[in-house]
């Protein structure tokens, strides 16, 4: 490797593409947007390419940008496990395990894994971070995360890493309790209704998309866009709103009679659940137990499929 590429080199390129913006990466590194145009022209001499181009839509990666992202990558998680390792050894072995949590296991299967988890590893911290489907993989690309339970989204967000199976589920509808829409079979009854619908980063929102547009209902007029399990919760709870989420986010509040689930067929949009890890990359140890007691947790469920 060429011994002028520095570490700058390599974070300032990967937060660029991360965020799309000169701007931004120099925001998210505490750099002037001058500063890591600078280091941006460094990196891009010393490997005689152009590795990025501005259009309207942000910074775009070239080619040769795209091939060394995928290296730049993987060289910054690898140090950060390498930083990880120093820290567990100077705490006398305790260390840190990153899991990104996608609304549909945050309030259901996760919970169970990360207790199992604790009986296994109780000096292990277990740092969960919930999120859209789309910033929990990048952040998983970045190294941030180590691994991410959740939907499997479409095949340009799953770039570079792998999937593991554990169960599949479906979107549904739900409503307060007595709603005027429970007897309502078909989406053209939502059309006047305010609705929660899933924001644009969340992996079930094309599958959703896919079910307004096969039963020929365009754009919703009266529409909130969020996949937050509190926020939905809270104004379903107290309004005439449809939530529009995974099952397992409000399963527990559908089996206690808070929210009821109305009648609407949403087969179309049922899809697997899963863990997603970095691709071509020998797990750790913790990463290993985690997948064990997340499989543990969907079969204590009944989950599987």
């Amino acid at each position: 490797m060429d011994r002028r590429i520095k570490l700058r080199h390599v974070e300032a390129f990967v937060e660029i593409a991360r965020q799309k913006s000169l701007k931004g990466a120099g925001e998210a590194l505490g750099l002037t947007q001058p500063a890591i145009s600078k280091i941006l022209k460094e990196l891009e001499d010393i490997l005689g390419a152009s590795l990025m181009s501005r259009g309207r839509g942000g910074v775009e990666l070239s080619a040769a940008g795209v091939v060394f992202l995928k290296g730049a990558e993987a060289s910054l998680s690898a140090l950060r496990q390498g930083f990880d390792g120093v820290t567990r050894l100077q705490k006398g072995g305790a260390g840190a395990l990153n899991v990104g949590a996608m609304p549909s296991v945050a309030a259901r299967v996760l919970p169970l894994a990360s207790l199992k988890f604790r009986s296994h590893e109780p000096e292990t911290v277990l740092k969960v971070e919930d999120g859209p489907h789309g910033f929990l993989m990048e952040r998983l690309r970045t190294g941030a995360l180590d691994l991410v339970v959740g939907r499997m989204g479409p095949p340009a967000t799953m770039a570079g890493t792998s999937f593991t199976p554990l169960y599949s589920e479906q979107v549904v509808f739900v409503a307060r309790a007595g709603h005027n829409l429970s007897g309502a079979t078909r989406l053209e009854a939502l059309r006047d209704q305010l609705v929660i619908y899933p924001s644009e980063r969340a992996a079930i929102r094309p599958l959703v998309d896919r079910l307004f547009i096969a039963e020929g209902v365009g754009e919703l007029p009266h529409r909130i866009e969020s996949v937050s399990g509190d926020y939905g919760r809270g104004l379903t709870r107290t309004s005439e709103a449809v939530w529009i989420i995974s099952e397992s986010v409000v399963a527990g509040d559908i089996e206690s009679g808070l929210l009821e689930k109305l009648p609407f067929d949403t087969g179309i949009t049922a899809g697997p659940v899963g863990i997603m890890t970095r691709a071509e990359e020998d797990t750790s140890p913790a990463v290993q137990l985690f997948r064990t007691v997340l499989g543990e947790a969907v079969e204590a469920l009944g989950l599987l499929v």
